[in-house]
């Protein structure tokens, strides 16, 4: 089906990709859009309507959302008023094993800490930061100039991301179990050698 011209809005934006960017949201069934939703319905349309075509910048996205009465949280940063910014400085380096590990305890503690203090927002500031940390390294993973060994690294260690945000009660005995075992030790021989 192809938009007529009168379908243009003002900003000369068709109304066909806000459709698909509404849509998207819809399709994701969040109450709120934070930083992650929103790249992955800009995933969508790039891949819906081409490399060009569907270039879509994050303001777009966030003002076509709130536009339709979507709440977006941009960045949780707000709802925490900057009180624990120095808990979330600093916080993604993973260059090796041990730092990917060191970087999930620090992360466990802050959300068993925020939630027991009852601070939800701050709570969820910490899973955000933990999804970015789960994207950096895919997208380190997928990118084909870095050497084949430091890829499959990031592969690990994104998955190390995405298992604790599902089950971080569970992470830290699962990954022990990871490290013992043999595709691990197979892939990675030299994982933690040379670390203090």
């Amino acid at each position: 089906m192809t938009p007529s011209h009168s379908n243009k809005n003002p900003s000369g934006e068709s109304s066909t990709k806000k459709d698909l960017i509404l849509e998207a949201a819809q399709g994701l069934g969040k109450p709120r859009f934070t930083p992650a939703e929103i790249e992955q319905i800009r995933r969508q349309l790039i891949s819906q309507l081409g490399a060009s075509a569907g270039k879509t910048s994050a303001d777009y996205v966030v003002s076509v959302l709130e536009e339709a009465g979507m709440r977006v949280v941009w960045s949780t940063r707000s709802d925490t008023e900057g009180r624990y910014e120095e808990e979330f400085t600093d916080l993604l380096h993973f260059s090796t094993f041990t730092e990917a590990e060191m970087c999930l305890v620090r992360l466990d503690e802050l959300l068993r800490k925020f939630s027991v203090e009852g601070e939800r927002n701050a709570a969820e500031r910490v899973r955000e930061v933990a999804r970015l940390g789960r994207r950096r390294a895919e997208m380190i993973s997928r990118n084909h100039k870095v050497e084949a060994e430091n890829r499959a690294q990031k592969e690990e260690a994104a998955h190390w991301f995405a298992i604790w945000l599902e089950t971080p009660d569970a992470f830290f005995d699962w990954l022990e179990v990871r490290k013992q075992s043999p595709e691990f030790q197979k892939k990675f021989p030299h994982a933690f050698d040379d670390e203090e």
